[in-house]
């Protein structure tokens, strides 16, 4: 279950069956403190200048890790990669299709969500909008305004 960013992390990955290691602190710190849901790319990026030695390879690894052991949601929304989420409090996601960014969405009741028919056993959930952002519409509202403008002038300066 999602927690605040711990004191100690090496710890509360203990508690969770974590063998703690500068590398996965390091990842589950990062994922604590950025709630962007980064991709693999992102969070080696980040923290390649703190830690030289790290590898891709070892950032899939620890989150690879971390899902498996329920600590971190692997969200397969963004066609340009996989994101994560720390925070495992039951919620949705808007990702815009225009900049990217990945929004949480949360809400009262799962009641309201459709479930499978008796018999199935529901181990997740991932609900997910896509579309375009109210900053990106309102970014491109406003070039067509001023394309708009632009057409409606015969006189343009030279």
């Amino acid at each position: 279950m999602y927690s605040p960013h711990p004191t100690n992390t090496g710890e509360w990955l203990r508690r969770h069956g974590i063998r703690p290691s500068v590398q996965r602190v390091a990842v589950m710190d990062y994922l604590f403190a950025h709630r962007t849901h980064p991709t693999v790319e992102e969070i080696y990026r980040a923290l390649a200048t703190q830690i030289p030695t790290l590898s891709k390879t070892t950032v899939y690894n620890t989150l690879k890790l971390l899902v498996a052991q329920g600590v971190v949601a692997q969200i397969a929304v963004d066609p340009c990669g996989m994101r994560f989420d720390g925070d495992l409090r039951v919620h949705g996601h808007f990702f815009c299709s225009a900049c990217g960014r990945l929004y949480d969405l949360f809400f009262d009741s799962l009641s309201e969500l459709p479930m499978p028919e008796e018999g199935h056993a529901v181990s997740g959930v991932q609900l997910c909008y896509r579309g375009i952002c109210a900053e990106c519409r309102k970014r491109a509202e406003g070039e067509r305004c001023e394309r708009e403008k632009d057409r409606s002038n015969p006189i343009k300066k030279q």
